[in-house]
């Protein structure tokens, strides 16, 4: 689904420039892959990468598989095709923002199906009806985000973020405001759409215990000087 080799993105100039490279990527449908490491070490960054919000410095191979075919996105990026990034962006990955990023002049169910929307797919979707039913929003769909709680919103975010049924799932750092219940339950809903809808995820957080708890597999930091190295951790 996901295959990503040698990926190096770098912020800021000169002595100040901190690097963040990934040796190697891959992930299938219905997985999810956690992305852990110290606060400010670059997990956004790689985040805003995998993302296409970042261009790379240097990338080997980057590609996303829809069914039955390959989108070299590595060959958009090395052309600088922006036109075509942009529509990989709004077609084939979701985001989940730690705020939840909703609109607040939307209702929920118009927050939900903006992404449809915009790509002219037809409001009504089984997928999208039984994400609703399994994040237990039925009663919530004709408020807006002020009136829910940051739980209720940050679910309302997960769906919002698979309504247009993409390949890629990045969410960063999606429990962070919850308590520690909430984030439980988030992550337990989380884990059953991916499943079920057959999607990619990666996941930033900081919650070591929450990642134990469910056994996620994850890429962890390794920081050195004026660089960060994201590998698999056992």
């Amino acid at each position: 689904m996901l295959a990503i080799n040698n990926l190096l993105v770098r912020r800021g100039e000169g002595a100040q420039a901190h690097q963040v490279r990934l040796p190697k990527l891959q992930i299938g449908a219905g997985q999810i892959l956690a992305i852990t490491g110290e606060s400010g070490c670059g997990k956004s960054t790689l985040l805003e990468a995998i993302g296409l919000l970042l261009r790379p410095v240097e990338l080997q191979r980057f590609s996303l598989s829809p069914p039955g075919s390959v989108l070299d996105i590595g060959q958009l990026l090395a052309a600088d095709d922006q036109p075509a990034l942009a529509a990989v962006r709004s077609r084939h990955l979701g985001f989940i923002l730690q705020s939840g990023g909703l609109l607040p002049f939307l209702n929920v169910r118009d927050n939900i199906n903006l992404p449809r929307q915009l790509l002219g797919m037809p409001t009504h979707s089984e997928h999208v009806a039984q994400a609703i039913s399994a994040l237990r929003l039925e009663g919530l769909l004709d408020k807006r985000p002020q009136a829910l709680s940051i739980g209720e919103r940050q679910r309302v975010a997960c769906v919002r973020a698979i309504a247009h049924e993409p390949l890629l799932l990045l969410a960063d750092e999606p429990t962070a405001a919850l308590d520690p219940h909430s984030a439980t339950r988030l992550f337990e809903l989380l884990l059953s759409l991916v499943s079920n809808l057959g999607l990619s995820a990666l996941v930033v957080s900081h919650d070591w215990a929450l990642l134990k708890d469910f056994g996620l597999p994850r890429l962890g930091a390794i920081s050195r000087q004026g660089e960060t190295l994201f590998e698999p951790m056992d």
